[in-house]
Order: C-alpha cells, then structure tokens, then sequence
C-alpha cells in the first residue's frame, strides 16, 4: 500500500472542500447561530458525501456512476429545488428558534442535509473519476488498495477544512448578536437562494 496515496487524497479533498458554495454558506451560517457542533457536522456531511463520490470513481462502479450522471437533470432539479427551500426557511427563521430541546435532532438533520446536498451535485463524480484516471486508478486494473486509502485521504482532508472553517468562524459567534443573526440569516438565505435559483436554470 502507497501511503503516498493519502497524502495525495488529503489535498484533494481538502482542495475540493474549500471553495466557498452552499454547503459553506450554510457551515458558516449554522456554526454562528447553533454553535461549532452543527457546523462541523454540516461539513462532515458532504465529506461523507465526497468519499461516496470518490468510492464510485476510484473503484469503477460505472453503473451507479452513468445513471448518476444520467440523470443528472432530474438529480440538479432535486438539488435546486432543496437549496432554495433551505434559503426560504433559513430567511425566515429566527435566532431564538434554537433550543436546548432540539439540539440532537438538529445536529443529525445538519449532517443529513448536507450529504443529500452534495449528492445531488452529479458534475462530482466527473470531477473524481478524472483525477482518479490521472492517477491510475479508474480502470478495472486499478489497485483497489491504493484507491481505498485514497478515498480515506479524501474524507480525512475534507473533514480537516470543515473543521478548520467551523472553529474559526466560532471564535467570531459571541459578537453576533440577536439582530445581526437574524440579518446573517437573510443574508445567508438569499445566498441559498440564488445557488437553487442558478442550479435549476442550468440545462443539459
């Protein structure tokens, strides 16, 4: 086994975690209004949803990979249609709406959301399965060792930027307070929004 290949999945998935996009705007937006837990586990989620998406590329599961793509139409619509509702209900929601009693069922949704966000981004699996041929890994002659600590890499350098994102936005929550919540909601939301908005108007 490369060990060399984790090092190599660690860039790269710390490379494809850091653009700032939607799951960003939301890990920003729930570390600030419900604390690092919810927006760690808002990045955890599309990492999980990224070493998915990695499994498919680096050990050649072309089935699930072409009707993804495939049915990439339908997969954005679904997509689109679950961003802009997410920024409809992060513009109204309030601050004060985050309790105690909610917490456990809000980090497990924070994590679930996210990995149905980023699934529904099909344009992914392409982005994978061209730098896993780029490394010789895409072919059925592959090493499914190497690709598998290479999947482990991906997940593990995805997690490292969430985590890095989530507490170092945290160190800012305490000067937020409830009016400046309630207008990085509608800020957040209308960016959600216009993410959905662009998601459903692409074609092909």
């Amino acid at each position: 086994m490369d060990i060399g290949f984790l090092g190599r999945g660690l860039i790269l998935g710390f490379s494809i975690a850091a653009p700032v996009g939607p799951i960003g705007v939301l890990c920003i937006r729930r570390t600030l209004t419900e604390g690092i837990a919810s927006g760690f586990l808002s990045g955890l989620g599309a990492a999980t949803a990224d070493a998915m998406y990695g499994c498919v590329a680096g050990f050649g599961l072309t089935f699930v990979a072409d009707l993804l793509v495939g049915q990439a139409l339908w997969v954005r619509l679904i997509g689109g249609l679950f961003l802009c509702y997410l920024g409809v209900k992060t513009i109204v929601s309030k601050p004060a709406e985050s309790t105690v009693s909610s917490k456990s069922r809000s980090l497990f949704t924070a994590y679930a959301s996210t990995v149905v966000l980023t699934l529904t981004n099909p344009a992914t699996i392409l982005s994978f399965a061209a730098v896993f041929a780029g490394l010789g890994l895409a072919s059925a002659g592959g090493s499914y060792a190497a690709a598998g600590v290479l999947v482990l890499g991906v997940f593990l350098g995805s997690a490292l930027w969430w985590l890095l994102l989530s507490g170092g936005v945290s160190l800012f929550r305490r000067r937020f307070n409830s009016n400046g919540l309630q207008w990085l909601n509608r800020i957040s939301g209308a960016i959600l929004l216009a993410f959905g908005a662009i998601a459903l108007s692409l074609r092909g």
